[in-house]
């Protein structure tokens, strides 16, 4: 047992014992204001280093806090408890105001933020995200590649469908890669007759055209990758899109019927991360709540800076390529073809080496990218009755997917094991509307984690897959152990992306169970590039030692694609107890 969680038990014990001569509760309130927050922990901190025996309650009363850097929290602030009052919101926004008529358009002049001119790539209109200018308004519409020439980093798209952007400097393209989306920002152009030659700028680019999976497809049946421009002034044309020029810090946008742009509470993020909770292995985060707290307006650069090729569930590729003749690995696994390396997105709250911290009741909305991550060194902790909505990334992510020098496919077994994410509870949480910025991320997303329990959430309306437990696309044991996923309610999953599931698997991972779970109503997107290949359940490469048994879905569509040894799978599909199916709905029905 690590010395913080002994130290949380007997501090529990002797309050039980010793009462009022216990350390005691000091409530501290903090009203909206510059560096508020960070007084008030500062308060505390030198209130303890005085000799005060306290509990700090940090009280945040209803308003909005603005940031100009993310609050972090440090070993110093051990058992604290941050809680707020309705309506109590912390917001890396900026408001736009000083809207004029500009024909169809309104124009505002973005001011300077901190000295330097703001980079954004999300806006909200009266709490309503704005779309970003792109060339289709209904993603059935989007274009498809008609070639790809890896070795000169170029696709080949319809000459008509990039007319509108021939002269624009800043264009981007999203790319639909079966279980991904590359941003890719668009270097130049070469007319070709009926067909254009399109090239990236780097590093992207070479990332992008190197690795093999995922990829640009082209098929004989039509379904080559599809694609959407975006980024650039002449794609505005519908109500509701907007455009940032950067150069002249004008913001443009075409109001939807019934927006006052005079009145209109405008919003867009300066801050990829609101808060930081960071310890250190040694000296970790012990103790600390945060309850009932609004978490709004954190943003998402590295497409703009660098673009974005992701490998899975959001990580992106630093490095990767092929391997010809591909080579035999140890333990029985099928041979590998590729290598790569991958980074993690930003979120906008970050949680390093802690212990027993907590969320519950709080809400994450308008984040452009991860919600809320337990990235490292994370021992204990819960995440319980919190709201997930408008989530441009994952919702929650848990646990390393390997350090960024740690090659992909390799198993991940650190001689420190504190680094593994292990003992976190995800339970009861309500979670709608999650990667629609990188449609390759996650409901629920977990790495190489070990005793997690991701149990009676609601997931909906999310891109790809509603959970995806493990890494590693290998089925040596490795990191990963005694997990559970049970009594998850999936609805309404893969709405632009395939190759995916409800519940998603890899890696060996022993003791596992994913039980009582009800997984149904798929989305089915015409643009796909192979339309049928979507699933319930999905235990994918190296997943072993995992039992799968009583989950409902309504028909047994279910893929175990290169799995290992030690699998169960027992009573799973429509056959499965009723009881399950309305237990896991109308556990819902009632908390919302």
């Amino acid at each position: 047992m690590d010395v913080c969680r002994l130290l949380i038990i007997l501090t529990a014990m002797l309050s039980e014992v010793v009462g009022a001569t216990a350390s005691s509760d000091v409530v501290i309130d903090v009203e909206p204001g510059p560096f508020t927050i960070e007084k008030a922990l500062q308060e505390a901190r030198l209130r303890r280093l005085h000799g005060e025996d306290i509990r700090p309650v940090i009280r945040l009363h209803a308003g909005v806090y603005r940031l100009v850097q993310p609050i972090i929290l440090r070993a110093e602030d051990r058992h604290v408890t941050i809680t707020g009052d309705d309506g109590a919101v912390i917001s890396g926004g900026v408001s736009i105001s000083g809207w004029r008529r500009q024909g169809k358009l309104w124009v505002a002049d973005v001011p300077e933020w901190n000295g330097q001119p703001l980079l954004f790539r999300q806006m909200w209109v009266n709490g309503r995200k704005a779309i970003r200018a792109r060339d289709v308004s209904d993603f059935e519409q989007m274009w498809r590649i008609r070639s790809v020439d890896k070795s000169r980093e170029t696709l080949y798209v319809p000459t008509d469908a990039i007319k509108k952007i021939l002269h624009e400097r800043h264009a981007e393209m999203v790319l639909h890669e079966m279980w991904c989306v590359a941003n890719l920002r668009i270097k130049g152009f070469q007319v070709l007759g009926d067909s254009t030659a399109v090239t990236f700028h780097q590093p992207e680019s070479h990332v992008h055209f190197m690795h093999p999976w995922p990829s640009p497809m082209v098929t004989t049946d039509g379904h080559n990758s599809a694609f959407y421009l975006t980024n650039a002034k002449s794609l505005l044309d519908q109500p509701g899109e907007w455009y940032h020029d950067y150069q002249a810090q004008k913001l443009y946008y075409m109001p939807r019927e019934g927006e006052n742009m005079h009145q209109a509470e405008v919003e867009v993020p300066a801050l990829e991360t609101l808060l930081r909770v960071e310890g250190t292995p040694d000296s970790p985060v012990c103790g600390v709540r945060l309850e009932g707290i609004t978490f709004r307006h954190a943003t998402w650069l590295r497409p703009s800076l660098l673009g974005h090729a992701p490998l899975q569930a959001g990580m992106y590729m630093t490095e990767a390529y092929k391997i010809r003749p591909q080579i035999s690995r140890p333990g029985g696994d099928h041979k590998l073809d590729n290598q790569g390396w991958v980074g993690r997105p930003a979120a906008a709250v970050a949680l390093n080496c802690v212990t027993e911290v907590s969320f519950s009741d709080c809400h994450f909305e308008h984040c452009a990218s991860t919600a809320l991550d337990y990235h490292r060194y994370i021992k204990g902790g819960s995440v319980r009755h919190c709201t997930f909505s408008d989530i441009g990334g994952t919702a929650i992510l848990a646990g390393s997917f390997g350090p960024e020098g740690h090659e992909a496919h390799l198993p991940y077994l650190p001689q420190d094991m504190r680094e593994i994410c292990t003992g976190l509870t995800i339970e009861a949480n309500r979670i709608d509307d999650a990667a629609n910025e990188d449609w390759g991320c996650l409901g629920i997303g977990a790495g190489y984690v070990r005793g997690i329990r991701i149990v009676d959430n609601e997931i909906s309306n999310v891109s790809y897959t509603g959970i995806s437990i493990g890494w590693g696309w290998n089925q040596q044991t490795c990191a990963m152990a005694d997990n559970l996923v049970r009594g998850n309610y999936i609805h309404h999953y893969a709405r632009h992306l395939y190759d995916t599931a409800g519940i998603y698997t890899l890696g060996a991972q022993p003791h596992t169970f994913v039980e009582e779970n009800v997984v149904c109503d798929i989305y089915h997107p015409g643009y796909v590039h192979d339309p049928e290949h979507w699933f319930y359940l999905y235990t994918d490469e190296g997943s072993s030692y995992i039992t799968v048994r009583n989950n409902w879905t309504p028909t047994e569509k279910y893929l175990r694609n290169a799995n290992g040894p030690g699998n169960t799978w027992e009573n799973n599909g429509p056959m499965v107890a009723d009881s399950i199916r309305v237990k896991a709905i109308k556990r819902h029905l009632t908390t919302q």
